[in-house]
C-alpha cells in the first residue's frame, strides 16, 4: 500500500512541477523554474523532517508519500544535469556555471533555512 501512497503523492509533486515549468519563467534562458522547485523543495523537505512531521502524528506511510513521493517528483536533479547541459551545449558556459553553483548552494543553505526555523518553532 504504501508504493500507492508514494505514486500518488508523485503524481501530484510532479503534476505542481510541471505546472510551474509552464507558467513561470517560460521565456528565459535561464531556468528559473526549476531552480524555484528544487530550492523550495529543499527547504520544505527539511523543515518537515525536522517539525512537520513531529508536531502531528503522521504515519510513515504519510511520511513517505509526502517526502519520498510529493517533494522527492517536485524537486529534481536529472532536470538540473540536462538543462545545465543544454546551457553549456548552446554557449552560456556563464549561466551553466552559475546554475549549479545556486542549484548546490543554495540548496544546501534552504535546507539550513527550513532547519534553523523548525527548530526555532519547536524551542518556542
Amino acid at each position: 500500500m504504501i508504493y500507492m501512497y508514494v505514486g500518488l503523492a508523485g503524481m501530484l509533486g510532479s503534476i505542481l512541477r510541471y505546472w510551474i515549468g509552464i507558467s513561470l519563467f517560460v521565456e528565459n534562458v535561464f531556468p528559473y523554474s526549476t531552480l524555484a522547485c528544487n530550492l523550495a523543495g529543499s527547504f520544505v523537505l527539511a523543515w518537515l523532517t525536522t517539525i512537520g512531521f513531529k508536531r502531528i502524528y503522521v504515519s510513515s506511510e504519510l511520511t513517505a508519500a509526502i517526502g519520498t513521493g510529493f517533494v522527492g517528483s517536485f524537486t529534481t536533479f536529472s532536470t538540473l544535469s540536462v538543462e545545465t547541459v543544454d546551457l553549456f551545449n548552446k554557449g552560456h558556459l556563464v549561466l551553466g556555471i552559475l546554475y549549479i553553483i545556486l542549484s548546490m548552494i543554495g540548496g544546501l543553505l534552504f535546507s539550513r533555512l527550513g532547519f534553523r526555523i523548525a527548530k526555532e518553532e519547536l524551542a518556542s
